[in-house]
């Protein structure tokens, strides 16, 4: 047996019952620590210290051209099926692939609240928002999407969220009064624009038309036209018979978010690119296969997308690409938690979560340790571009500068 296996399994046992544990704090940094150890025995990755990772004449040099692209898991995952030993096998691209080219943050903590809409609109804004998941309302704060077009002056085509349900669809922008109505991102709906072009006959689609894998109290109505789906698919030359020829599952809706993000990328190059995948939250079905499944293609389709990124000559060479789980899921001990297949129990099991970051400037073969928090991917993504996140309560993460 691997060593890591014999020390590790002893240290989960150490931290996986609460009554062993003197607060979430120490359970945070023990789940750091095992993906640390982890990722040093699979991949023979290094740790990164703040102080040794900032230069500011590389940060100034990489805003000239800067693009990004985010991709978020909604649905999150939990060690067991992805940073441990049994897990690695549902994650072969991230472990080799983007962990020995990236820099991977091993503790980013959550502390918000666990619903997926406005788990999202935290990271989009960098502030933890406090509003009913299932309401159809913007984010109060200023999104980093009105950040980056205010500040640097970019069109609307220049920012973009490929979104996974109705219920994202005022994720491009805020109610803030320092910023108006588009002022921020377009928000993409793929399940929408198949709905249109399907609409005479949607026989083989029906499982990607359902629009969430909870069950919301009220479904938010879309203030958007067949004329208007019709001009988006023209503009971004989206074919169904395309989607079928290169879909490796006509029944997974993240299949379709990437093949709209890649004609996105293809036709209109926007410099940010946020990409929300999101059948990993299928565990709330409580099939464990299923999520399984989710987790391996959700893997699969990062790497499909970095190499989206590789064969534009507007993004390669110049992007640099963010991959995080919005949060994690129950443990199999919590109290009052059903384990892989919900949320709701908010202990540091479902809040402690991981950061992928790879591209151009990025340190290669790097485990940062040190906590950071959800909230830091707005910043950090302003030093990039170069833009000023005025209202965000995060930190720039220097690791990635």
């Amino acid at each position: 047996m691997n060593s890591f296996y014999k020390d590790n399994d002893c240290r989960r046992a150490n931290f996986s019952t609460p009554s062993r544990v003197g607060d979430s704090q120490s359970i945070e940094r023990a789940i750091s620590w095992s993906r640390r150890e982890f990722l040093r025995a699979t991949a023979g990755a290094t740790a990164a210290t703040m102080l040794s990772a900032f230069s500011p004449l590389r940060a100034m040099a990489m805003r000239t051209g800067q693009k990004a692209v985010v991709v978020t898991f909604g649905g999150g995952t939990r060690d067991e099926e992805t940073f441990m030993p049994d897990g690695q096998e549902n994650i072969p691209h991230l472990l080799k692939e983007f962990v020995p080219q990236g820099t991977f943050f091993t503790q980013v903590v959550n502390r918000g609240i666990l619903g997926h809409y406005v788990a999202t609109a935290s990271l989009v804004t960098g502030v933890y928002e406090t509003f009913n998941n299932f309401a159809a309302v913007s984010p109060d704060n200023p999104t980093v999407f009105e950040y980056f077009r205010k500040d640097l002056r970019r069109p609307a085509s220049d920012a973009w969220v490929v979104a996974p349900s109705n219920g994202f669809s005022l994720i491009g922008e805020s109610g803030h009064s320092a910023h108006g109505p588009g002022s921020g991102a377009g928000v993409i709906l793929p399940k929408r624009l198949l709905a249109a072009a399907m609409a005479k006959d949607s026989t083989g689609y029906d499982h990607l038309l359902r629009d969430n894998y909870e069950s919301p109290v009220y479904a938010p109505a879309l203030g958007v036209s067949e004329e208007q789906l019709h001009q988006m698919s023209q503009m971004l030359k989206l074919s169904v018979a395309d989607f079928a020829a290169h879909a490796r599952s006509l029944r997974s809706p993240d299949e379709l978010s990437v093949y709209v993000a890649r004609q996105l990328m293809h036709q209109l190059a926007p410099s940010l690119l946020w990409i929300t995948l999101h059948d990993i939250d299928v565990a709330h079905a409580g099939t464990y296969s299923l999520y399984l499944d989710a987790i391996q293609r959700s893997d699969r389709l990062c790497s499909e997308i970095w190499q989206m990124i590789q064969n534009e000559p507007e993004y390669a060479g110049k992007t640099t690409m963010f991959i995080l789980p919005d949060f994690g899921r129950d443990s199999d001990t919590a109290s009052g938690g059903n384990g892989f297949q919900h949320h709701r129990t908010g202990d540091a099991y479902s809040r402690t979560t991981w950061m992928m970051v790879r591209g151009a400037g990025v340190r290669e073969n790097v485990v940062v340790d040190r906590p950071v928090e959800s909230t830091d991917l707005v910043p950090t993504l302003g030093s990039l571009f170069g833009f000023t996140p005025s209202s965000s309560r995060g930190k720039v993460l220097p690791e990635v500068l």
